[in-house]
């Protein structure tokens, strides 16, 4: 009986998959795939904070806001920042994507960090039960993009996966439906973006915002040196006359700006594979490593990795959507992958 009612309460209801992230959000809407992809951008009223704008809208805002208008990233390094935006930010995903005749509210799987502690998980947790949620499930960011790119999480075979995202790299070994190691560091595309904006500042004293650092990153960006390497330019302010000034960037250049971050990243592969147990060892040299997440997609990381630990190293096809696509396949196979959602709260949603 009790397994009936459930039942019919799925069917009256959507299931809904979050890949709750620091730069981007996605979400999966069971039986129709993934029907919304924006920033995870919040722009509210400075002296009320008022919500006036979420995600691409939002996103526009950033850096040219007037001062009574604040564009805000909730999330940070992977985890919620600020609560109340957060949720404001959920409610409008959750809201934007329940199919209006549905009757019950929607269960929600959020995809975290494997690093995130007991009181991030709460505020996750409420959050979404707040912004609309009959039940919230947790499952771990690395385990999702495993499923999201075909790892065959169950079998009882070694897989590494490596999630590069905006605030967080996920690097996880997997087998038998568990994560046997793993390794969070909170070093994403952000950090990327930051370390540009940092060695031009240094370089030749112009201060850029972070979308122009994003676009340099992803227009002329490398972790590996190039067979033919680029160049564009990049206008900014000039620190020493406050003028506008535009200069020519290379792809030389912009890979020295991301050594740093890039290293954390493949130390954090490197420290995870030397823990791993033998036997799952073994696995790794004919099965490689698989990188997801948008940090996945800088030139020559897969090189990079494959030099520094021998291992072969794949791309996943479409790795921007590996996290997402794993939520809404462990949402339709729940009953066989329910050993993967590391977490579960059934919480009525509240007002």
């Amino acid at each position: 009986m009790a397994e009936l009612i459930s039942k019919l309460k799925n069917f009256l209801s959507n299931d809904i998959g979050i890949d709750l992230g620091t730069a981007n959000s996605l979400v999966y809407l069971r039986d129709q795939g993934i029907v919304l992809s924006e920033p995870s951008v919040v722009a509210v009223l400075a002296e009320t904070n008022k919500v006036l704008a979420v995600g691409m809208e939002a996103k526009r805002m950033l850096g040219r806001t007037p001062g009574n208008i604040k564009a805000i990233r909730p999330m940070k390094d992977g985890v919620i920042a600020d609560f109340e935006i957060t949720e404001e930010m959920l409610r409008y995903f959750i809201q934007k994507v329940h199919r209006r005749f549905k009757i019950m509210q929607p269960r929600v799987l959020v995809a975290v960090p494997s690093g995130i502690t007991e009181v991030e998980t709460r505020a996750v947790e409420d959050s979404a039960g707040r912004a609309g949620a009959r039940e919230v499930y947790l499952i771990e960011e690395p385990m999702a993009a495993a499923i999201g790119v075909g790892i065959p999480v169950q079998d009882p075979i070694g897989n590494m996966i490596v999630d590069i995202g905006g605030g967080t790299t996920e690097v996880a070994v997997i087998s038998l439906s568990g994560i046997v190691d793993s390794r969070s560091v909170r070093v994403g595309g952000d950090s990327m973006d930051g370390s540009i904006i940092r060695y031009i500042k240094r370089s030749y004293s112009l201060m850029i915002g972070e979308r122009t650092a994003e676009e340099i990153k992803i227009r002329i960006g490398s972790a590996y040196p190039m067979e033919k390497e680029m160049e564009m330019p990049v206008k900014g302010r000039d620190l020493n006359s406050g003028l506008p000034k535009t200069v020519n960037l290379t792809s030389v250049e912009i890979r020295e700006a991301l050594q740093e971050p890039i290293a954390s990243i493949v130390e954090t592969v490197r420290t995870t594979l030397e823990r791993c147990p033998p036997e799952l060892a073994a696995d790794l040299i004919d099965h490689g490593i698989v990188l997801a997440g948008g940090g996945a997609l800088l030139r020559g990381i897969d090189q990079l990795v494959t030099e520094e630990t021998g291992l072969p190293v794949n791309v996943a096809d479409e790795p921007l959507l590996a996290v997402a696509k794993g939520t809404g396949i462990v949402l339709e196979e729940m009953d066989t992958l329910s050993r993967t959602v590391t977490y579960s709260s059934a919480r009525g949603a509240r007002r």
